[in-house]
């Protein structure tokens, strides 16, 4: 796999993690099978994607990238869907996350 492909499945490998971190939410602590299922796949699907993905990509670089992406992904769903505070700090805090995600993958060359 070359670089582009290496992004390219580790983005939907972050992707995935934050379907599991909201099915996880919505399993109310494992008690409802359903989100718990979904969890569960969900995060298999997204360590295998980013195993793949560390075939290509050096581990500090896709390690931070992958669980930023879930970062951010879960702070959207989290203002956008459960009606978590979107604050001025919270938002500025993403911010730099996402800074941190285009810089790593500027910095890898790819």
């Amino acid at each position: 796999m070359g670089p582009a492909g290496a992004w390219a499945t580790l983005a939907v490998a972050g992707l995935l993690e934050v379907v599991w971190s909201y099915a996880m939410k919505r399993s109310d602590g494992f008690t409802r099978f359903w989100p718990a299922v979904v969890t569960v796949v969900a995060a298999a699907a997204s360590f295998l994607l980013l195993a793949a993905a560390l075939r290509s990509l050096p581990l500090g670089t896709a390690y931070a990238a992958w669980t930023g992406i879930g970062a951010l992904g879960a702070f959207a769903l989290g203002i956008l869907v459960l009606g978590e505070p979107a604050t001025a700090l919270r938002i500025g805090s993403a911010l730099l996350i996402l800074a941190g995600i285009v810089g790593l993958k500027a910095a890898s060359g790819e």
